[in-house]
């Protein structure tokens, strides 16, 4: 297969295809870098820091911008607020839905180019659709927390299926915590779409077993979630046991990463 890797949002993009031509490279990095260049709060130029420091008002800004802060309070009300835009100082923060939608447009380019057996990691967040050269389906590995060099777990997706995993080890406590038992450590969730599976693991993340309970009875997704103090909760597709990272080194892994 194919490979393309470029560097996007603070993170690596790899996406594999039988083949990928030289328009849709360009288009591949077109979807992330526009969504990088509006909605970083890392650069003072963009316009999701114009939002933060209030020189641009919600209702003032881009259609762009307003449809995607439309999108993520709708998820904050389907989630209970479990997930939420708003950070506790205030400040409006898309990061945590802007990667699952470059990584849909992405998939919109691959299907767009007619391919329809391909896999996208972005910062560990995969979309796969069809199986790899031969005929096997595509096998997300699931990186332990407490061990990054080795897998918790692996995930063999039938067909088109999006894992995505939000965490703690490698950045710290970067998600704010809404649940009072919020205890989470890593949670990976597969869903149909990446970005409920992308949304989803946040939530699980920052409201806890109650999220999670709140998740599973709403959506039909898969959920690893791994507690601070060494227990597991694992749908059935899971085989929670740990395994060396070199046994599964042609697999995605799962990690988290921010927009840069």
């Amino acid at each position: 297969m194919d490979r393309f890797v470029f560097e996007a949002m603070g993170t690596v993009v790899s996406v594999q295809a039988a083949t990928i031509s030289d328009a849709a490279r360009r288009d591949l990095r077109r979807v992330f870098g526009d969504l990088e260049d509006r909605f970083t709060l890392y650069r003072p130029d963009s316009e999701a820091s114009a939002v933060a420091r209030r020189d641009l008002l919600v209702p003032h800004a881009s259609p762009e911008y307003r449809r995607v802060y439309d999108l993520a309070v709708d998820w904050r009300e389907r989630t209970d607020g479990s997930f939420t835009p708003h950070r506790p100082d205030g400040v409006i923060d898309l990061s945590g839905i802007v990667k699952a939608l470059a990584i849909a447009g992405s998939a919109d380019v691959l299907d767009a180019a007619g391919l329809d057996r391909w896999c996208i990691n972005a910062g560990g967040d995969v979309l796969v659709s069809g199986t790899q050269d031969d005929g096997n389906p595509w096998v997300v590995g699931i990186v332990d927390p407490d061990d990054r060099t080795a897998l918790l777990s692996q995930y063999s997706a039938p067909g088109r299926r999006a894992v995505a995993t939000s965490g703690t080890a490698e950045r710290g406590e970067h998600v704010w915590r809404t649940g009072a038992n919020a205890t989470f450590g890593q949670v990976t969730v597969v869903a149909d779409d990446i970005v409920t599976a992308d949304v989803l693991a946040t939530a699980i993340l920052a409201g806890g077993p109650d999220a999670l309970e709140h998740a599973q009875r709403n959506w039909s997704i898969e959920v690893l979630a791994c507690a601070s103090d060494g227990r597991l909760w694992a749908s059935p597709v899971f085989h929670a046991e740990r395994t060396p990272a070199a046994s599964a080194e042609q697999t995605p892994t799962a990690s988290e990463d921010a927009v840069g």
